[in-house]
């Protein structure tokens, strides 16, 4: 078993807690993992990435080679094409539909879906309604975790109980509201 993940998006989208989860799932699957992340610029709403691998075997490096990634995860579509050179040629490439405008020549829409849609293996999720519909905005993260999980090689129940974990302090209305927003990403993938 591997899976080699590259998380993205920019700063305040939730990339860190989704690398949390994920993280908290595979420790309660025994797996071994090891990440490397970039958030320097995250709280100026700078790009922020992560490579997490995921194996059965110990792990010996961090970053993931060009051409190796199962799949890129991205809660904003730019920054999902900025990480295509990392994907193989049967990885999946997961995106949330709804750009993060933060520069002022930031590339139409339009443009981008056209450039994701090449992609032979694409899924590209309205996160933001989803959330709101969910109960949040602020849980589009975790609607792109969602829409993302049928990639991952964990169990459905232990990326739950990560949730829980992460978010048990905050009380069981959030976690709820999170798990709520985990099941409606995966409504998103019919294969």
């Amino acid at each position: 078993m591997k899976n080699d993940i590259i998380l993205s998006g920019v700063g305040g989208q939730g990339i860190l807690s989704i690398a949390a989860v994920i993280g908290y799932a595979a420790v309660e699957n025994n797996l071994y993992l090891k990440q490397a992340e970039v958030h320097g610029m995250s709280q100026r709403g700078g790009d922020v990435q992560s490579h997490f691998r995921l194996s059965d075997h110990p792990v010996a490096s961090d970053l993931i080679p060009y051409g190796e990634a199962d799949l890129i995860l991205s809660v904003e579509p730019m920054e999902s094409l900025r990480y295509l050179p990392w994907l193989s040629a049967e990885g999946w490439l997961v995106t949330n539909s709804n750009p993060f405008v933060n520069i002022p020549d930031y590339p139409d829409t339009g443009e981008l879906m056209t450039e994701i849609k090449k992609v032979k293996n694409n899924l590209i999720v309205d996160a933001d309604s989803i959330a709101r519909e969910a109960g949040s905005g602020k849980a589009a993260n975790i609607v792109m975790l969602g829409a993302a999980s049928h990639f991952l090689e964990l169990p459905v129940e232990s990326i739950e109980n990560a949730i829980r974990k992460l978010f048990g302090k905050k009380g069981t209305e959030v976690i709820d509201l999170n798990l709520k927003a985990l099941h409606a990403g995966r409504d998103q993938f019919t294969n």
